[in-house]
């Protein structure tokens, strides 16, 4: 099989990390269904989401390579017609990137509202569980099924408890579990499932968390890495595309930090 001949599915694809692993993924050969919920300023959170236009930015990259389509991971009915539209386009689905996320936080979890779980469970815990539901089986549909990869974004907060964000790490937490036990339920298959931990990368989100500790400065974050430094976008997307491709198949059911040495 060539490079050319693989497709990819992306979440959160309009901006970002997501955004990023399109356009490396498509400097490398693949197709990509870029799937995003675009809901901007409706987001209710403090920060806006990606918006439509920022969704068709990334088709244009190539618009002949790159299926974009509006869809919101925390709904799974929303998630399946999206795979199939994808998978009707592009005939066949080879790897998964479930990169679509959001933080809210700063306060105790004891002063923490439910709503702030409950938007971030729907997205990081369930848009993961939503997008492996719908794309595994379709994975594992293929002729040769053994170069296919399920990959999820997750964070030091699937690992760690982090200051103030304790809905954010319960979500977090949960989208490794899933990934964990997804890995354990395709033993055999050839299909294969890892976790990537970002560390402090120059994104919204990053501005965001930023908010969240009254921080001016986003770079002030990457103090906690042994870098010393913010981690580009692009630099993320090249760990996700390794992740993705037949031989990233080795680290399944692990955790990549690609956190820069994160030791706070």
């Amino acid at each position: 099989m060539t490079g050319t001949e693989r497709v990819v599915l992306v979440t959160g694809a309009a901006r970002g990390i997501g955004a990023a692993t399109v356009a490396e993924l498509l400097d490398t050969g693949h197709r990509v269904i870029a799937i995003d919920s675009c809901r901007g300023a409706d987001s209710g959170l403090s920060y806006p989401l990606a918006t439509r236009e920022d969704l068709a930015a990334v088709a244009r990259l190539d618009p002949a390579r790159v299926e974009a389509i509006e869809a919101d991971v925390a709904d799974e009915a929303s998630v399946r017609q999206a795979v199939a539209a994808g998978v009707d386009r592009f005939g066949r689905l080879d790897a998964v990137v479930a990169a679509a996320g959001v933080i809210a936080g700063g306060a105790p979890l004891w002063e923490t509202p439910v709503e702030d779980l409950q938007t971030q469970w729907s997205v990081n815990a369930l848009g993961v569980w939503h997008t492996a539901a719908a794309c595994v089986p379709v994975l594992l549909a293929q002729p040769d099924p053994s170069d296919c990869r399920f990959v999820a974004v997750v964070s030091a907060a699937g690992s760690r408890g982090l200051f103030h964000l304790a809905a954010y790490n319960a979500s977090k937490h949960a989208a490794l579990g899933i990934i964990r036990g997804l890995a354990a339920d395709l033993v055999g298959t050839g299909v294969t499932a890892v976790a990537v931990s970002p560390g402090s990368t120059d994104t919204a989100m990053l501005a965001a968390t930023a908010g969240i500790y009254g921080l001016t400065d986003p770079a002030e974050l990457a103090e906690s890495q042994l870098i010393k430094r913010t981690i580009e976008p692009a630099e993320m997307a090249a760990t996700i595309a390794f992740c993705c491709s037949p031989a990233g198949g080795v680290l399944n059911g692990s955790v990549v930090a690609a956190d820069g040495g994160f030791s706070g």
